[in-house]
């Protein structure tokens, strides 16, 4: 007994025909497109993602692109050290820092002082330097005024009128009050007479110059003075004017 073939109905589905895509899949695929491009980005490699119906992903040479970055930096390096330097890049100096600079000191030289020339005392001086003269020698009231009166203030300093030793010292009659004698060892002596107080003593070696007392009015005075006197030999006394006068001082007689 031959058995027929089942007869197709047109209305029955052909199930050899292509049947569609589902859903799940096509949601795979771009799920799996869009790793392909975060790929991409992460390392250097480009992937196309298509549907089903597109070419499979080229992949481009991360390396390429790479050498192409380096050739145009090393471009853009070589171009700019060739450009010239820019003047606002070259370095100024501030007004603080030029007068940080040092300053050259000037090498000053000291002047040698001058030596100071120290005048030798003369060998005869003035007994009371700047005394007024109130009598000079000569004949007064009727006898010898044997020497010259000097007068200044009480006190002032009486200076031996040349080197010598003092032969006396204190007073010597006479109404001369406190006197001192000079022997200047010339055949000469001096003699300072009314003197308030003594300042050497009897047989002292005395300068020209130094003081020997101070002026005063002891003995017959009637006011503080000094009676000088020359004695050539003790007690001839002579005109103390010339005398002094030829020596290099003037007393004003």
């Amino acid at each position: 007994m031959q058995e027929d073939s089942p007869v197709q109905n047109e209305n029955t589905p052909d199930t050899t025909a292509e049947q569609p895509q589902r859903p799940g899949r096509r949601n795979r695929l771009i799920v799996l497109g869009a790793a392909a491009v975060v790929a991409l980005g992460v390392g250097g490699v480009a992937v196309a993602t298509t549907g089903p119906d597109r070419p499979a992903p080229t992949a481009v040479s991360a390396d390429a692109q790479s050498r192409a970055e380096a050739a145009s930096r090393a471009d853009r390096f070589a171009r700019e050290s060739s450009a010239p330097a820019s003047p606002s890049a070259s370095p100024s100096v501030s007004p603080s820092t030029a007068s940080a600079s040092p300053t050259p000191t000037k090498t000053v030289t000291a002047k040698p002082k001058p030596k100071k020339t120290t005048k030798p005392t003369p060998a005869w001086v003035d007994p009371m330097p700047g005394a007024s003269v109130t009598s000079c020698y000569g004949q007064r009231w009727g006898t010898l005024h044997a020497g010259i009166d000097l007068a200044l203030p009480s006190g002032t300093p009486i200076r031996a009128a040349a080197a010598g030793t003092v032969t006396q010292a204190g007073d010597a009659a006479d109404g001369y009050g406190n006197s001192v004698f000079i022997d200047h060892g010339n055949g000469y002596l001096t003699h300072y007479a009314h003197q308030s107080r003594i300042a050497v003593t009897v047989g002292q070696k005395v300068k020209a110059g130094q003081v020997i007392g101070y002026e005063g009015a002891t003995g017959d005075a009637t006011g503080p003075h000094l009676h000088f006197e020359v004695h050539q030999g003790m007690w001839n006394q002579i005109d103390p004017a010339p005398f002094m006068r030829t020596r290099g001082v003037d007393l004003g007689c």
